[in-house]
Order: C-alpha cells, then sequence, then structure tokens
C-alpha cells in the first residue's frame, strides 16, 4: 500500500493531471472574472481548496472541481517526492538538480505569498501622519470605547464575523450585538428619495431615515462593494435593547451612545493594520508631460519615525523606488485630483525573496546544464578532426 502511495505522488502522470487542471482552472477562472470581478474569482477559483457549487450558499456544497491551492500543493508535493526518488549525485546531473530546486523554490514561494502576504493602502493627505493602513476589500466593524482620555479601546470584528454570526459576544464589551442583516453590497438612499414603499431597516442614529437595498457585487477593477449591516445592541446586565442601527462603509461619521456607564462609538471602515511606526506626508509632487494630463512623475517625500528603535528620517517614494521598513515594502500606488492626496500600497510578504533566489538557481541549473553539455560536444568535435 505504501509502494502505491509512494509511485502515485512520484509518477509523471500526476504532473501532466495537475498541469491539465491548472489549465482548465486559469480559463475557467479567467471567464469567471467578467460576472464576479477579480477579487470575487481569485477567491474562489485560486485561494482555495476546492471550487464549490453553488457558489454562494449557506447550506450544503459540494466541490466541483480542485482549486488553485490543491493543485498547487499537490504538484510541489509530486516535484519533491519524484526529485527525491529518482536523486543520483554526479557531476553531470548538478544542472538538472539545481534547476528542480529552484522551481521547488518557485512553487513553494508563491503558495507563501498567496497564503500569508498582506495588501494594504495608506492614504495620506499633505502634513497627515498614519501608524496604520487599510485594507481596500476587507472590511471591520470597529467599536470604540472613548471614555478614557489618554487612548481609545477599539474592538474590530471582521466582515466575516458579521456575516456568519448572529449574535456577537465579546469579552471586551458589556453588550452582545445581534446581527439582524448583512449586506456584501448595498445602496444606501434617503427615505424622502426612495419612494413611499421604502422603510427604515434601523430605528437609532442614521439609519433611522435611511433605506438600504441589497446591490449586485462590484466587478470592475476600480469598483468596490459598500458592505452594510443592521445590528442590535443589548446590555449583557439589563438584556434591554438599546435599538437597532445601521453600520455601513458609506455612512462615514461613527455613530455614539452609552452603555455601562461608558461611551461608544460603532463604524464600519476598511479593516485597519496598526504598526509600530508613525508616517507624515511631507510633499507630494505630481509632474505631467508638457501639454498633456498623462502623469510623467509622481512622488512623495515622508518622515518614518520609530520611538522604539530611535528613527526619524525622511523618505523619498517614486516609481520603481519603495521604502521597506520592519518587513513592510511602501509604493507609490497613486494619488487624488488635487495632487494634495497621495496612496502609498504597503505589502507584506515573509516569502518576497523566494521568486529572485528560485530564478538564480534555475538560471544557474540551466547554464550548468547546457554547459556541461556543450563542452562535451566540443570534446568529442575536437577528437573526431583529431
Amino acid at each position: 500500500m505504501l509502494q502505491k502511495i509512494v509511485d502515485l505522488f512520484t509518477s509523471l502522470k500526476l504532473t501532466i493531471i495537475c498541469l491539465a487542471a491548472g489549465m482548465v482552472l486559469i480559463l475557467a477562472g479567467t471567464f469567471a472574472q467578467v460576472h464576479l470581478g477579480i477579487q470575487e474569482a481569485q477567491q474562489r477559483y485560486f485561494q482555495s481548496l476546492f471550487v464549490w457549487w453553488p457558489p454562494e450558499s449557506s447550506g450544503f456544497q459540494i466541490p466541483i472541481f480542485p482549486g488553485g491551492h490543491l493543485i498547487g500543493a499537490v504538484l510541489l508535493i509530486n516535484l519533491i517526492a519524484a526529485h527525491a526518488k529518482r536523486f543520483r549525485w554526479a557531476w553531470r546531473k548538478l544542472g538538472i538538480h539545481l534547476t528542480h530546486a529552484g522551481l521547488i523554490i518557485m512553487l513553494a514561494g508563491g503558495l507563501f505569498t498567496d497564503l500569508f502576504a498582506v495588501e494594504s493602502h495608506m492614504q495620506l493627505a499633505n502634513g497627515e501622519t498614519k501608524n496604520y493602513s487599510e485594507a481596500q476589500r476587507r472590511i471591520e466593524l470597529a467599536v470604540i470605547d472613548t471614555s478614557d482620555k489618554e487612548y481609545d479601546q477599539v474592538t474590530a470584528i471582521p466582515d466575516t464575523v458579521l456575516r456568519h454570526s448572529r449574535s456577537i459576544d465579546h469579552p471586551s464589551l458589556p453588550f452582545y450585538i445581534n446581527v439582524k442583516n448583512f449586506y456584501q453590497n448595498s445602496r444606501l438612499q434617503m427615505l424622502g428619495q426612495a419612494g413611499a414603499d421604502a422603510r427604515p431597516v434601523a430605528n437609532q442614529g442614521p439609519g433611522a431615515q435611511i433605506a438600504v437595498q441589497p446591490a449586485a457585487r462590484a466587478t470592475g477593477t476600480d469598483e468596490r462593494d459598500v458592505p452594510s449591516a443592521t445590528i442590535e445592541i443589548v446590555p449583557k446586565e439589563t438584556g434591554a435593547s438599546l435599538g437597532t442601527w445601521l453600520v455601513s462603509d458609506a455612512l462615514g461619521a461613527p455613530q455614539t451612545f452609552s452603555c455601562g456607564g461608558r461611551t461608544w462609538m460603532i463604524t464600519m471602515r476598511p479593516a485597519r493594520y496598526y504598526k509600530p511606526y508613525s508616517v507624515t506626508l511631507q510633499r507630494f509632487t505630481h509632474e505631467q508631460y508638457a501639454g498633456t494630463e498623462i502623469p510623467k512623475n509622481f512622488s512623495s517625500k515622508v518622515t518614518l519615525i520609530d520611538p522604539e528603535r530611535e528613527v526619524n528620517r525622511d523618505v523619498l517614494i517614486y516609481m520603481n523606488h519603495p521604502l521597506r521598513y520592519r518587513g513592510e515594502t511602501f509604493y507609490q500606488a497613486g494619488f487624488q485630483k488635487g495632487d494634495q492626496v497621495t496612496i502609498l500600497q504597503v505589502v507584506r510578504n515573509p516569502s518576497f525573496i523566494a521568486p529572485y533566489v528560485a530564478c538564480i538557481i534555475v538560471a544557474a541549473g540551466l547554464l550548468v546544464q547546457f554547459g556541461y553539455h556543450l563542452i562535451g560536444f566540443s570534446r568529442k568535435r575536437r577528437a573526431a578532426a583529431v
């Protein structure tokens, strides 16, 4: 039995099956981007173990095709197992060994990048300072205790919890949060503009004057969903409801209420990644080609302050010249109209060096392999000439 398993994972047939399945998956995922958008298609097809049917269901689902993670993992295991089984050390096979090692590093690096890399954005106006970046596609419900004058205590509840939980009980909160409705994408309208049949979904805060309608998922590259939810706040001590509130990324300003003798704020916002240092935008520069509105160059001069490491220095971030600090890389990604606000892309990728190492090893392996055969061919030609 063990020998059959070894033969299965080291067989060339498994390699061909994985490559064929990968081609089918790429084709299906590319077509799905038309209706789902890039982000959703990536999650369903390439960042999963299986492609499930039906795609959106809270009930029973069946896997209908292997996902990108499963195909990549099996292909990686197949490559390592096959190479280990057939490994025979010889100088004439050094190039083959190096090429296989490079491919293994490349596959493993791609898998680790997909699993652990985090991308976010930091939007800064001139003179503004931030110690956090924000996710573009992830939303959180922030519950903020503002009673302390020195600092705010923030409890962040991810949108995945809001989507699947009906009652949220967190130790840091003196109340329960009952999720009445969750909208992955929504359209908000004032009651006077929504029609005579429109009804508010909340009875507290601005939501008492707003109608919410579910909307189709955003599919454009420059579009994003507007998640909303209606929640009921119930104190743990009394059990008397404080009402139903509408929280949405479209509302903007936080809503305030009192519970347990403390003042609280709730707001739906992009998920934040806090950092032990701060970044201040000193100046944003935007240059254009003469007579056009085509960007020629745009850059951000920022001040990086890290009290823990006693760092206080100015850095210029522009195209192909990012800032790398504490395992994160800041790229100049864009700007807003008026040239007063810059947008920096923040990437944390623990395996960012893997593709470079893999390419160097593969290139070295190919050079060694072809060089070895070239030298052997030259020797044979010289011997034949003699």
